[in-house]
């Protein structure tokens, strides 16, 4: 028996045409990549282009970042509208409870309880490797019972991550989410050039190698066809 597998469309111009039309719904999926590679405003893209279609976002960050802070950086993109956030896409602050030595039930508890009051079908996670920091041996039991709670909820959710000069992607999540989405850059010719590659995605045939990618106004864009 073959099960068709709803997508959600990514937001990302070039990302689509590489994973058979969309993300996997519900599924949750890993970017990673180092400072500057262009993780948050994937994410932010991601969450706006499903509110611009009437869907509900849940944006947690583990930064303590106000979204007024946050919203100040991207505001030069086409694709933000402020008028999404308070709206169709909600911004909750994990700092607060994964400061020093938090409880991972509490935390997993906080988060479910904003899911069930939301109802988002597209939820970030902006880094999560910043609760790593902070639960380490309990992290790998925290990202699965994450994961596996996420999916029950029907959402498809990204988890960002920061990727340490001595790995590829984050090990501790790759094994646990349905994809990983690698973003990097290199310095070509005294420029620095961006790159993205799929490197996992369940129930997908997807694009394979690194592709160029590029920031402008109009966000995280893919050269498709540029490696």
């Amino acid at each position: 028996m073959t099960y068709k597998i709803s997508r959600l469309k990514s937001g990302i111009k070039g990302l689509d045409d590489m994973i058979e039309g969309g993300f996997p719904f519900p599924s949750a999926i890993m970017v990673a990549g180092a400072a500057g590679t262009g993780k948050t405003t994937f994410a932010l893209q991601f969450l706006c282009a499903g509110a611009k279609e009437g869907e509900q976002g849940l944006f947690f960050t583990t930064l303590s970042e106000p979204t007024q802070w946050m919203l100040r950086f991207v505001s030069q993109y086409k694709f933000i509208k402020p008028e999404y956030f308070g709206e169709e896409i909600q911004y909750v602050d994990l700092g607060s409870i994964i400061k020093e030595e938090p409880d991972p039930n509490k935390v997993l508890e906080y988060m479910e309880e904003q899911i069930v009051e939301i109802m988002p079908q597209r939820i970030v996670i902006d880094p999560i490797t910043v609760i790593g920091t902070r639960l380490a041996k309990n992290y790998r039991l925290f990202l699965y019972d994450l994961t596996v709670r996420l999916k029950n909820w029907q959402a498809t959710t990204l988890l960002t991550g920061e990727v340490r000069p001595d790995e590829t992607y984050p090990i501790d999540i790759s094994y646990i989410v349905d994809g990983v989405v690698l973003l990097s850059y290199e310095m070509v010719n005294d420029a620095r050039m961006k790159y993205i590659e799929v490197l996992k995605m369940r129930g997908t045939a997807h694009s394979t190698g690194r592709h160029l990618a590029s920031i402008t106004e109009d966000g995280f864009t893919i050269q498709v066809g540029l490696r």
